[in-house]
């Protein structure tokens, strides 16, 4: 398990059943970033696959 599986765990299990909009989820990246900025090449890239996770589904 990675360390970083600790952290999604807690976010299922806390807010799981929670419905939010993508706009939503790019305000807390934005204000994480802002927090922490040394993170913000790995929230971009992060968001970049997000934005083009499906693009493969189109072949």
């Amino acid at each position: 398990m990675y360390f970083t599986d600790r952290g999604i765990e807690e976010l299922v299990e806390r807010r799981g059943q929670e419905s939010v909009s993508l706009e939503w989820v790019g305000e807390q990246l934005r204000t994480f970033v802002d927090m922490n900025p040394e993170f913000e090449t790995a929230i971009e890239r992060f968001a970049t696959w997000l934005a083009r996770d499906d693009e493969d589904d189109e072949d």
